[in-house]
């Protein structure tokens, strides 16, 4: 591949290491990159508020995609660019019917969006009482189900004590119609549920629109199965050693583990 000229990486378990911090090394190579004036990406599932301790360690001001595409999120501005594909309520009621079918005992949350990573006039996270976040981190209002459901949401979240995600996105995938993409970021009983045909991909399409850069010329990293549609779009698709199965069944590449700096291991080449 030829130097890149835009580069998009996934956040966790990517370009971060195990205790979500950036490596000297990576850091480096980042700063390198940005001064040669190549855009570099943030494409995560994190919602907009967990891009920018991210962005501001790593000194970028570009674009983000967040929530799995669905959010553009300009990290400079504190703007919220572009909204595709939310959940409305009728689709958030059928699809929570469904998947309760499916997984018993599950929980679910809903992220929202306003025009700012933190918008002070909606709750940016509603969860359940039998929702259960994996990180462990106390976030988010806890609301009936019917405020869950009831408003447009650009990810639904699905917890399962218990179940692996992947057996999370078998079990609600038999019972789910095209209408939803299902993926996970997380394997410990966690899938995410957006519109369909809103992914990472479409997310990176846009921005590498904006920028006027084709899609050969992107490379992309990732470590997740919510990764796999950007890396195959991109020009050269960069797995983690670490990553998913389906991920480096997916990828051009495979690099080190992100304890090792594969990121910086593959941009070095160039920068």
């Amino acid at each position: 591949m030829e130097q890149p000229l835009l580069i998009a990486s996934d956040v966790d378990g990517t370009l971060l290491d195990t205790y979500e911090r950036l490596s000297p090394r990576t850091l480096a190579v980042v700063r390198r990159v940005t001064a040669a004036g190549v855009p570099i990406v943030l494409a995560s599932g994190r919602p907009p508020r967990w891009i920018p301790s991210v962005a501001n360690a790593a000194g970028l001001t570009g674009y983000a995609v967040c929530a799995n595409g669905a959010v553009l999120y300009d990290i400079g501005a504190d703007r919220v660019v572009a909204v595709n594909g939310l959940l409305e309520p009728m689709v958030l009621r059928t699809v929570v019917a469904e998947v309760e079918k499916a997984l018993p005992g599950c929980g679910f949350a809903a992220e929202r969006i306003g025009k700012r990573a933190l918008d002070p006039e909606l709750h940016n996270l509603v969860i359940e009482d039998g929702y259960q976040n994996p990180w462990g981190d106390g976030e988010g209002v806890r609301v009936a189900r019917g405020e869950i459901i009831g408003r447009p949401a650009m990810k639904l979240l699905v917890s399962r004590p218990g179940m692996t995600s992947d057996e999370m996105a078998e079990a609600a995938g038999a019972v789910l119609d095209s209408a939803v993409d299902i993926t996970f970021s997380a394997g410990s009983g966690l899938i995410e549920i957006s519109a369909h045909g809103i992914t990472k991909a479409s997310g990176l399409a846009e921005v590498a629109e904006r920028l006027d850069v084709p899609a050969e010329r992107v490379i992309a990293f990732g470590d997740m199965p919510n990764d796999v549609a950007m890396l195959r779009w991109a020009g050269h698709g960069v797995a983690m050693a670490n990553a998913h199965p389906a991920v480096r069944a997916a990828a051009d590449e495979i690099t080190g583990p992100n304890t090792e700096d594969g990121v910086a291991q593959v941009l070095e080449r160039w920068f």
